[in-house]
């Protein structure tokens, strides 16, 4: 396993306090958190572009509830 050292200055250091207490973890913890968190958001934007894309395209329709019955 890796190690990688990161350095905060005294307002970072003041947000992973409190934010160590929020959730209850370490801060190891949150920073893996937020590196799930900002792939998530990249993965998300992914799939809003490539729907967008196809919607573009005119390939997308929509069904109502109803028909999926």
């Amino acid at each position: 396993m890796g190690v990688t050292s990161v350095r905060f200055n005294q307002k970072e250091e003041k947000l992973i306090k409190f934010l160590k207490e929020y959730y209850n973890c370490d801060a190891s913890t949150l920073v893996k958190k937020s590196l799930w968190d900002l792939y998530e958001d990249i993965k998300d934007r992914e799939e809003i572009e490539a729907f967008e894309k196809k919607e573009k395209s005119g390939k997308v329709k929509f069904v109502s509830f109803e028909n999926l019955k």
